[in-house]
């Protein structure tokens, strides 16, 4: 297949241009900074672009199968939640002029559902630093339902999926839809490196059409 990935060096990109690679994917890499790209592989292309940059990031992305969003302008951005939404309009609209057909776009986990009222971004203890991010990411899935050009997947990675904390690859992941999935424990959890994978065979299979689905352990 023939992969872009948007958001390339970042936390989940970075790694879901790994196991692209890793699987004889085509992969074309897009990031404002090309330089933070480590891999060296004869199916890789990079490209230096902001997002908003529309008729650049068009042509960019003309002839890959499916591109794969993992846009975030930084969880520290004071201005995360505006430029959040902008940037991901101006991908969204990328896509269609491009005439590539699948987005799967990694929104967060804040639009699940802890039941039939409350999502996790709802709960009293949803960390504030945060909320301007996922408030954004919550709008735009609502935004994307609406999307009838494109054969479009919002992912939500599991609640505790975050940088900063020992991460490993398991291979193994259980699905969900519009609520978070928990183990045993009570813990919804999934490393970014099984993140990936969990994208990756999205991107392979086209099981989530127009669907918003989850994945944790």
């Amino acid at each position: 297949m023939k992969i872009a990935i948007i958001g390339a060096t970042g936390f989940v990109g970075s790694e879901v241009l790994k196991e692209a690679l890793n699987r004889g994917h085509q992969v074309t890499a897009v990031a404002r900074n090309i330089k933070k790209i480590s891999a060296n592989s004869a199916l890789l292309r990079t490209s230096a672009i902001d997002v908003k940059q529309t008729e650049k990031l068009v042509e960019v992305l003309k002839g890959n199968d499916v591109v794969i969003s993992a846009f975030n302008p930084g969880w520290n951005n004071p201005n995360i939640y505006r430029n959040y939404l902008e940037g991901a309009k101006a991908i969204q609209q990328a896509v269609k002029e491009s005439g590539v057909k699948r987005l799967i776009v990694v929104g967060g986990a804040g639009s699940l559902y802890l039941n039939e009222r409350t999502r996790v971004i709802d709960d009293p203890n949803f960390p504030e630093a945060i909320k301007p991010g996922a408030k954004a990411a919550c709008e735009y899935l609502e935004l994307l339902k609406g999307e009838d050009q494109l054969n479009w997947t919002f992912f939500s990675p599991a609640i505790e999926m975050a940088p900063g904390k020992p991460q490993e690859r398991r291979n193994k992941y259980r699905k969900g839809f519009d609520k978070p999935v928990f183990d045993t424990e009570g813990k919804s959890d999934l490393s970014v490196q099984d993140t990936a994978v969990v994208l990756v065979d999205e991107a392979e299979k086209a099981a989530h059409i127009n669907q918003r689905f989850t994945a944790a352990y």
